[in-house]
């Protein structure tokens, strides 16, 4: 085989590994119940020996999905930071955090006996995510705009019982946080 050959094939599967991230990730959020593996191939346009290739479990599954969404969600507070003011960037990281709680409806149960094996740090998600929001909310104290009174724990907390109310009722959320920003503002 030709380097050529060998790099296509290898780009080949990184396209189809990012499908079926791509596809878990939405299949794990519209499902109320854990979807099977079969049904998470067909999503992505490959066959089931292509996902049991790049995923050999379903937990290796939920491993990857799992971390690549907290992966996009942690360095997603600087990036926005660079973009908007801190009041408007803790709103759209708020957005991206109940759009990460929702993946994980269809992979709940294989998530929780992963986090109490210890195959998943959840202290350790749970420590970037709250240097996420502290690096907003410091940002935002710092400006003035934001209230210097809050934690990242109180953010999270706020966050969890807003999703957990609203569900997938996507304005609810909406509304909710809404609320949730304008009670963070400097008056």
């Amino acid at each position: 085989m030709s380097s050529a050959e060998s790099a296509e094939l290898r780009a080949d599967a990184a396209r189809n590994r990012d499908a079926l991230l791509a596809a878990a990730t939405r299949t794990f959020a519209a499902s109320e119940t854990e979807p099977s593996m079969r049904a998470i191939a067909r999503e992505a346009g490959v066959g089931i020996a292509t996902l049991y290739r790049h995923f050999p479990t379903r937990e290796a599954l939920v491993d990857a999905v799992y971390r690549d969404q907290v992966e996009r969600l942690t360095p997603g507070a600087e990036e926005l930071l660079s973009e908007v003011p801190p009041s408007r960037a803790l709103r759209s990281w708020a957005d991206q955090f109940g759009e990460w709680l929702l993946t994980k409806h269809g992979m709940i149960d294989t998530l929780r006996s992963m986090i109490e094996t210890g195959e998943i740090a959840h202290a350790q998600t749970r420590d970037e995510l709250l240097a996420a929001i502290s690096r907003i909310l410091d940002a935002g104290a710092a400006t003035g705009e934001l209230r210097s009174d809050v934690s990242a724990e109180d953010i999270t907390a706020s966050l969890l019982g807003t999703f957990t109310v609203a569900g997938k009722r996507r304005e609810q959320a909406g509304r909710l946080l809404d609320l949730l920003i304008d009670g963070l503002r400097v008056r």
